[in-house]
């Protein structure tokens, strides 16, 4: 594909947003949760891992520990044992109680909604802070930049970056800032149903003759 305009590659990304708005109407987040605190803790938890790892564990987690406030108190050798199956356990279990520790200690058990409180907590980097963000309170700050967001920008020449935080620089300069949460969720959805890292299906994929790597 010849070197695009920034005007031209702009359209095709919204062309490839709408074509993934349209395939995967049901995208959302797949981390099962009811509220920030406990999208917080997923999202921890999910490092390393998958999503259905995750909701295996969380809902025996949270029943044991309802709130932040609950799990700021926790023994660690306690939630150490209900989180194991997520991998890295010891250091997971140190983040998700350190970050309840810090909602209670900071922001009276309410986990804050900006992007500056959240990643000063334990355990929450920009990413998580993002899907917290965008998914718990409705607020674009940024994209989530996790693996398959990562592999498809580079795919669909959207960014040739190599580190998350330059690549997400380089999608909310190319999408608008309302499809900066949504953006991420179907690229994810996408990456998990059609273009598979290892093995992409180009033939089923809605957007094929808009990306430079389509082999159809």
């Amino acid at each position: 594909m010849p070197r695009e305009s920034k005007p031209k590659k702009r359209e095709r990304a919204e062309e490839v947003y709408d074509l993934l708005s349209e395939e995967y109407p049901e995208a959302t987040c797949e981390l099962d949760h009811v509220d920030a605190y406990q999208l917080a803790v997923a999202t921890i938890l999910s490092a390393q891992t998958t999503d259905v790892r995750v909701n295996m564990v969380t809902p025996g987690l949270f029943e044991r520990y309802p709130t932040a406030t609950d799990l700021a108190g926790a023994r660690k050798e306690d939630v150490e044992a209900m989180v194991k199956s997520t991998g890295f356990f010891r250091n997971k279990t140190k983040n998700i109680i350190g970050f309840a520790q810090g909602v209670v200690e900071d922001h009276g058990g309410e986990v804050p909604q900006t992007m500056a409180e959240l990643t000063e907590l334990p355990g929450i980097g920009r990413k998580t802070a993002n899907v917290v963000l965008g998914n718990a309170f409705g607020v674009n700050e940024g994209v989530v930049v996790d693996t398959h967001v990562k592999r498809l920008s580079r795919l669909l020449d959207f960014s040739a970056e190599k580190t998350p935080e330059k690549i997400e620089r380089n999608l909310m300069a190319l999408f608008p800032n309302e499809r900066w949460t949504m953006l991420a969720h179907l690229l994810i959805f996408h990456g998990r149903r059609v273009c598979d890292a290892r093995k992409p299906r180009c033939e089923a994929c809605v957007a094929s003759h808009l990306c430079p790597s389509s082999r159809v």
